[in-house]
């Protein structure tokens, strides 16, 4: 029986986010600032095998059941179909969140190696806006990775949509006939100080009730019991679909994550919030066996703190930006 990878609160974790790249093919404003960032060297990236390494410790060691792929982007990082197809060999729910590009060309190899499930970023529907977000001209292309994504069997397909005041919170409705219509289950995400430009501010986040309500003024909706996954979730009252709200600032869920991180770099996080990181990388490559790479994850997850603390005087925003962590 595999153990438990438990903080000093009694959460169990159980849930694995590798982030497999911190480069990307847009530029969006709260990912990244205007001039860029500095690419993580080559070398310094976890091979396919040091990641297979680490993912295969959690899982048989601490029943690790759920593994996702991010980035940055993960569909820019060469061969990921070799990747998926190791991870895919463990037998957890494998999946992965992407900006959608890509798919078109992907998506059929992703799905054959082994990969099940996709969530597509997308926070807005309207091209020039869409442009102004991401610096890039790239909508049509998107929307034509969900088709992709559908088309190759992906079940199920989420979009998830950061929603900002006064920048798409008009489009909340928009957003909700479009899954309607696609047979998607959108995501609304309340909007976190992990921008890149550090322009986050509390006056910019439209906080779940807000969302709730613009979502019901678009089409009736009913909870559905809550589990420890981010989203609380709302079936339409029609029976057509699903919607779900990361209510991450407003109400947070710390009290049931389960969810750890490692950097395209190889840095074990405990928390998307947390200020300090274990090198996983330097155990891996100094030759450390699987006994000592376990007792790091240990000792990380049992130093994880009760919650992120935004909103409080003494919150700490961490030095890494969203893309640079993996969401």
């Amino acid at each position: 029986m595999a153990e438990e990878l438990v903080d000093g609160f009694g959460r169990v974790h159980r849930d694995l986010r590798i982030s497999v790249t911190d480069r990307c093919n847009f530029r969006c404003t709260y990912c990244m600032p205007a001039e860029g960032l500095e690419w993580v060297p080559r070398d310094d990236l976890l091979t396919f095998e040091e990641i297979a390494r680490v993912a295969r410790i959690m899982v048989e060691r601490y029943g690790v059941n759920g593994i996702r792929l991010t980035g940055g982007e993960p569909t820019v990082r060469a061969n990921l179909p070799v990747l998926v197809r190791l991870l895919a060999d463990l037998g957890t729910d494998l999946a992965m969140t992407t900006n959608g590009v890509s798919l078109p060309l992907l998506a059929g190899e992703l799905h054959e190696a082994g990969l099940r499930r996709v969530n597509v970023s997308c926070d807005s529907l309207r091209p020039d806006r869409f442009a102004e977000l991401t610096r890039r001209d790239g909508l049509a292309r998107v929307l034509h990775g969900i088709d992709a994504a559908l088309e190759a069997g992906f079940d199920p397909v989420k979009v998830n949509c950061v929603v900002m005041r006064g920048v798409n919170d008009d489009e909340v409705a928009d957003f909700v006939d479009f899954g309607r219509n696609k047979g998607l289950e959108v995501r609304f995400i309340e909007f976190m100080p992990l921008d890149a430009d550090g322009i986050w501010t509390n006056d910019l986040v439209v906080e779940v009730d807000e969302i709730l309500a613009l979502v019901n003024q678009a089409s009736p909706v009913e909870p559905v019991e809550r589990t420890s996954a981010p989203a609380t979730r709302y079936r339409f009252a029609d029976g057509v679909g699903s919607v779900g709200i990361v209510a991450s600032v407003s109400d947070s869920f710390c009290s049931t994550c389960d969810r750890v991180r490692i950097t395209a770099d190889g840095q074990f996080r405990n928390c998307l919030f947390a200020v300090t990181e274990t090198d996983v990388r330097a155990l891996l490559r100094s030759g450390a066996g699987d006994d000592e790479i376990a007792a790091a994850l240990e000792e990380s997850v049992a130093s994880k703190w009760a919650g992120h603390q935004i909103n409080r005087v003494h919150f700490v925003r961490p030095h890494r930006s969203m893309s640079q962590i993996g969401g």
